[in-house]
């Protein structure tokens, strides 16, 4: 059985700095892409980013362009979001999902899913 688990969330100031961390386990780490979402009060889930299997290829929604930064540490079952210059409207429930069907990074449509961590950054 699949698990995600995410772990890093917290509530952080304007301008700072926080490091997601989404752990992989019950299928090889090395056939999954893995997209990060994020869901705001209200709204509806976004893709936020994603890696291919190999981490070389990496894409990003354009309001976290620039300021997030997608790795992955294959030997470490564990996928990487490094949130800088971080911004209220970034406040949401960050969720990973991963997905061993294809090596393209999608935005839609993920196999698995983590339960989610808060990030809060206020004003």
């Amino acid at each position: 059985q699949v698990q995600l688990v995410e772990s890093g969330g917290g509530l952080v100031q304007t301008g700072d700095s926080l490091r997601l961390s989404c752990s992989v386990s019950g299928r090889a780490f090395v056939s999954f892409i893995v997209g990060w979402f994020r869901q705001a009060p209200g709204k509806a889930r976004m893709f936020v980013g994603g890696i291919n299997r190999s981490g070389a290829n990496t894409n990003y929604a354009d309001s976290v362009k620039g300021r997030f930064t997608i790795s992955r540490d294959n030997a470490g079952n564990t996928v990487y979001l490094q949130m800088n210059n971080l911004k209220p409207e970034d406040t949401a429930v960050y969720y990973c999902a991963a997905d061993s069907r294809y090596d393209t990074i999608r935005t839609t449509g993920f196999e698995f899913w983590g339960q989610g961590t808060q990030v809060t950054v206020s004003s």
